[in-house]
């Protein structure tokens, strides 16, 4: 994604309803399947305008967000100063690059849609985090395309649960768990929101 395709969406992003509903709901699922503490440092991979980091945040010490949007990461800079936690605000392609840093936990919402390569993502995320460390990914059921109504980058229309748990296990993480976490509820449908939640050993 070279493109920001969130610029117009950026300021509006979180006036959504069920946006919220659903990142509250997914946020309260990796709080339930994963237990933090308050020296942990994370990484939020595709943070937006930080729905889900800023639920998390009273649990850590820092949290490193990710975006490829400047407007989505102009919202969250924003939010800085009123978080639990601190926050690193980073735009930076994770698909083309790395970083130095390693993390004891990643978490995501809703972006791995719009990775490309699912398989080399996996394999970036072992590479980011720390042994011991976890990762807590969530996106949807697989669907029929009508989740998305425009052109926003999505490379997936969602994903089949067996086979995202396969990617993770190849990329070298343990203990792989797909769980159910949301449903989005719109006039196309029901679209099924789900957590992969893994470690690495």
């Amino acid at each position: 994604m070279s493109n920001d395709f969130f610029a117009h969406k950026a300021q509006a992003y979180e006036q959504s309803p069920d946006r919220v509903d659903n990142v509250s709901n997914i946020a309260n699922r990796i709080l339930e399947k994963n237990s933090l503490d308050p020296s942990m440092h994370l990484l939020d991979f595709g943070s937006g305008t930080g729905l889900l980091l800023e639920r998390i945040a009273h649990h850590v010490s820092k949290i490193t967000a990710v975006d490829i949007s400047p407007a989505m990461n102009r919202q969250l800079a924003e939010k800085q100063d009123r978080l639990a936690c601190e926050l690193e605000v980073r735009e930076l392609d994770l698909e083309k690059q790395t970083m130095e840093d390693r993390f004891d936990g990643v978490i995501s919402s809703m972006t791995m849609h719009h990775v490309r390569d699912v398989e080399a993502m996996f394999r970036r995320f072992h590479e980011l985090v720390k042994p011991g460390g976890f990762i807590a990914i969530s996106d949807l059921d697989k669907e029929d395309g009508s989740f998305h109504t425009e052109d926003t980058g999505v490379f997936h229309c969602g994903f089949d649960r067996s086979g995202i748990a396969s990617a993770a296990q190849r990329a070298g993480f343990d203990n792989v768990e797909v769980v159910s976490a949301s449903v989005i509820k719109r006039e196309t449908g029901n679209y099924p929101v789900f957590l992969l939640i893994a470690s690495r050993c």
